[in-house]
């Protein structure tokens, strides 16, 4: 191969044997040395997206989050806290949230060295910091949603309402009830009766002889197992709990389409306008049922505003909790599960027998009365029994409508008028296109967080831990709708707008003299043109 070259530079390739021209190949050079360094300013371009998260952090109030900046604190200088809360949001927009590789990222990848302006803090400060401001990390999305409604992004009127569950920092293994307790502390008691055996035949055969060994150590393991496992069974008595995780106290045993694991349950609430999330929160429960009205008041308390409408899957079904809503005069769309499985109503279904609301009584299709009979078990409603239970032994339909002796049975709920109310909505064509928007909005934050992001388990122990994480996470899904909607540039402009901070860059014309170098910097502040004062210096 023959190279020629023009101005330093490779112009074609030639092939010796067969002369001809080959494509030419663009090397690089690690030693080639530049006459004046980029500074860290120009490590990236203006529409980088890291600028929208930088504008982002720069407009938050750190002192109603209550993250404080002592600058007359004495001892070690400490990192500028915005750089910290800088680093954990960006890493979060990407998924990478262990403290580790943050601090392979800032010093290594440009767009992470240009946010943090060439700090560099070690893992054990980038995790002590998350650890000190958990508060202060789940106050972010509040801040982050006040910032939304004032660029007209959020609208508050339809709020939808999701949960999932994500795992915890803790092994399902570490998960202890009483029966488990029960059946540890059999087969050790078993272990160390073999053990004191063993231990006191070798006795009998080296009676007389000069002790030669320890005591047996796996007995000494066994015996402080036993204390370990007796210490969780009371701890278990005492708070009242069915399970306990002996990592992570406040974490539950959930189940899921993966399996059974040691998680949380996350809870997400979206605005229908943009699909931005306007609230989040996390519970150590199983399932979503109860949760319908706190999240949706919480939401309303984080936006100031009342919605019109709210919705949320079946999981949410319980009627006595749904009512809590629809006394604020908010319409609620939420199926029962009878009604999503799409199962046809059975000849002898509830919903077939007639109730007679003057009368309070059920009426049966064969025409025979159900009358008061007691409340249910739980209390949320009431019990109607056939008047005479001869009525159903005789009836063609016994065996199919019930095989109790006793004759049928029906439960009233307390707020069984609400629930036929929703049902009836719920089928109008309206409120059907409303609810399959839920899809769209409320299930596609959490493809994003789990898919996109990787994000599988927590990190953090504990519900202020976890909290903390879904706060940034909902933060970080918002900034990339609004860099959507908006654009890099578009945001970072409203950012500084709404934030209400100036925003400078100092662009500086070097000019050397014999005696002094004059800097002259051009100040762009807000949008404006401005000339700054000369600033003298004795060197360049």
């Amino acid at each position: 191969m023959s190279q020629l070259e023009e101005n330093g530079k490779i112009k074609e390739t030639i092939d010796l044997e067969t002369q001809e021209r080959v494509m030419a190949i663009r090397a690089g050079n690690r030693e080639q040395m530049q006459m004046l360094p980029a500074s860290i300013e120009e490590y990236v371009p203006w529409d980088a997206p890291v600028r929208a998260y930088d504008a982002f952090v720069e407009a938050l109030d750190l002192d109603d989050l209550g993250i404080k900046n002592d600058l007359h604190k004495e001892g070690n200088t400490s990192y500028d806290p915005k750089a910290m809360l800088k680093l954990l949001v960006y890493g979060y927009s990407y998924g990478v949230r262990s403290s580790r590789k943050l601090e392979r990222e800032i010093n290594y990848n440009l767009s992470f060295i240009w946010l943090m302006g060439g700090l560099k803090p070690d893992f054990k400060t980038i995790a002590e910091f998350r650890r000190k401001n958990k508060g202060a990390l789940t106050k972010v999305l509040k801040q982050c949603v006040r910032m939304c409604i004032k660029l007209d992004l959020i609208s508050g009127n339809i709020l939808f309402v999701d949960g999932s569950k994500i795992r915890a920092n803790a092994s399902i293994k570490n998960t202890w009830s009483l029966e488990k307790c029960d059946k540890a502390l059999a087969k050790i008691d078993k272990k160390i009766e073999r053990l004191i055996a063993e231990s006191e035949s070798i006795d009998e055969e080296e009676d007389g002889l000069p002790s030669m060994v320890t005591a047996n150590p796996e007995l000494t393991n066994a015996k402080a197992i036993q204390e370990r496992v007796k210490g969780i069974m009371a701890e278990l008595q005492e708070s009242g709990q069915k399970t306990i995780n002996t990592v992570d106290k406040e974490c539950t045993r959930t189940n899921g389409v993966h399996g059974t694991h040691a998680g949380y349950n996350t809870q997400l609430v979206t605005d229908d306008k943009n699909g931005l999330i306007v609230s989040s929160d996390v519970v150590a429960t199983n399932n979503d049922l109860g949760q319908f009205s706190k999240q949706i008041d919480k939401a309303q308390e984080e936006t100031g505003m009342k919605c019109e409408v709210a919705v949320a899957d079946s999981g949410y079904a319980w009627t006595d909790d749904l009512a809590k809503i629809d006394r604020q005069g908010i319409q609620v769309i939420v199926p029962r599960q009878r009604a999503v499985s799409g199962k046809p109503i059975g000849e002898f279904d509830k919903r077939n027998f007639l109730y007679d609301t003057r009368k309070d009584c059920y009426i049966c299709p064969r025409g025979e009365i159900l009358k008061r009979s007691g409340s249910t078990t739980d209390k949320s409603g009431y019990r109607y029994k056939i008047s005479k239970r001869a009525f159903c032994l005789r009836c063609p339909a016994f065996g199919r409508c019930t095989t109790a002796k006793t004759g049928r049975v029906i439960e009233r709920l307390s707020e069984e008028a609400l629930r036929a109310r929703l049902d009836k909505e719920l089928s109008l064509p309206e409120t059907r296109e409303i609810y399959n928007r839920r899809q769209q909005k409320a299930e596609l934050v959490y493809g994003h967080i789990k898919r996109n992001l990787g994000v599988s388990s927590f990190l953090l122990r504990g519900l202020a831990g976890v909290k903390a994480e879904t706060s940034l996470l909902s933060s970080c899904f918002n900034l990339r709708r609004m860099m959507t909607l908006l654009g890099i540039t578009g945001l970072i402009k409203e950012m500084r707008r709404v934030g209400g901070y100036i925003f400078v860059r100092i662009m500086a014309v070097t000019f050397v003299s014999k005696t002094n170098a004059y800097f002259f910097a051009v100040c762009l502040i807000n949008n404006g043109l401005y000339k700054a004062n000369v600033i003298n210096c004795d060197t360049v």
